[in-house]
């Protein structure tokens, strides 16, 4: 089964004070839209706050580190590893007990 060729678009995407032209998925337009603003607003809060006294590329990285300590705490939020864990431990555990009574 081949899989479906997906549509790709070119959008002009608006961040903070500039216009990035890409190329998307346009399936994923709304997420990138969404992005957009997200970091637009970043720049625009660590921008008010430097209130003049910081490079813009301090600010650029202010808000990279910001965006991605929010992802990185989300992926450790959504990190199903130590349930797998219990769960894998419990089913051998149980798969043990069955197996002892079979005995």
């Amino acid at each position: 089964m081949s899989e479906e060729k997906r549509e790709q678009r070119k959008i002009r995407l608006h961040v903070y004070d500039i216009e990035l032209p890409i190329t998307i998925y346009a399936d994923e337009e709304e997420i990138y839209r969404r992005a957009a603003k997200r970091a637009t607003n970043t720049v625009a809060a660590y921008t008010a706050q430097a209130n003049g006294k910081k490079s813009v590329i301090d600010i650029l990285y202010m808000a990279i580190v910001d965006l991605a300590l929010k992802y990185e705490k989300e992926s450790m939020r959504n990190d199903t590893k130590p349930y797998l864990d219990i769960l894998e431990k419990i089913t051998s555990e149980i798969e043990q007990s069955l197996g002892d009574d079979n005995h």
